[in-house]
């Protein structure tokens, strides 16, 4: 198989999903099957495997989950753990009669089902720890996720697909949580950018003629359209003060 950028970011993606399903362990033998055809170089190979360790995933063993819980992380883990020391301990014959009960549609089955599962959120929140967002609002989004997937086991062919369904349901809102988090700090950093990258410029024309300049000075110095400096003055709370009347210019 041709690697082209499409198909090395699915295969990273499909390995990711083993990863967490593995207890954010891969083996080196998983990695080497998946780019089966490519057969990367050495150095190719190290920037994988640290692409990888940088997404908390261990090679050839587990990765340690508690080694990237902050403090705050671990009060609310031990804090919530307590809690569910209370809930009863079933048998796998029982844990099967209720998961036959949900897939029948009966609702006292379907949250004593959550219930079951709540521990494995919290288990599957420490996959995800480390990555921007806390421990306590993984949990929150996932148990939200779980309350939602008990409701939507028609999409089950059998029982013994309920629970791979539930952790993947759950592992899904973890990944959408972080991903948000991350447009949201993307998003933020892309208008510090833009904002200091005008200023700069801004300033640096005012130190050499020594006087406030205008929008399109800036703009023809940066090659943008004049629009785009009017914007950077505005989300600067209009603090740029080396252009002349940018936030009223038309």
């Amino acid at each position: 198989m041709e690697f082209n950028q499409q198909n090395f970011a699915e295969a990273l993606t499909r390995l990711k999903d083993t990863a967490r399903l593995q207890g954010n362990m891969l083996t080196r033998v998983q990695i080497s099957e998946e780019f089966e055809g490519w057969e990367p170089d050495g150095k190719q190979l190290a920037l994988i495997e640290d692409y990888f360790r940088n997404n908390h995933i261990g090679i050839d063993e587990p990765s340690d989950a508690q080694e990237y819980l902050s403090g705050e992380d671990k009060s609310f883990l031990d804090m919530f753990l307590e809690e569910l020391e209370q809930l009863p301990v079933l048998s796998d014959g029982e844990k099967r009669a209720i998961m036959m009960s949900a897939l029948a549609n009966d609702k006292a089955a379907q949250e004593k089902l959550v219930e079951i599962y709540l521990p494995d959120v919290v288990e599957i929140s420490k996959l995800y720890a480390g990555q921007g967002v806390l421990v306590e609002d993984l949990i929150g989004e996932g148990n939200v996720a779980l309350s939602a997937a008990v409701n939507m086991l028609d999409c089950v062919e059998g029982i013994d697909e309920v629970e791979g369904f539930l952790v993947r349901m759950v592992m899904n809102a973890m990944e959408e949580c972080i991903g948000d988090e991350s447009d949201s700090r993307q998003a933020h950093e892309n208008v510090l950018n833009r904002v200091n990258e005008v200023n700069d410029k801004a300033k640096e024309i005012y130190d050499n003629l020594i006087r406030k300049v205008s929008v399109k000075e800036v703009a023809d110095e940066l090659g943008v359209d004049e629009s785009k400096v009017r914007e950077a003055v505005k989300l600067s709370a209009d603090h740029i003060d080396y252009i002349e009347g940018a936030a009223d210019a038309e």
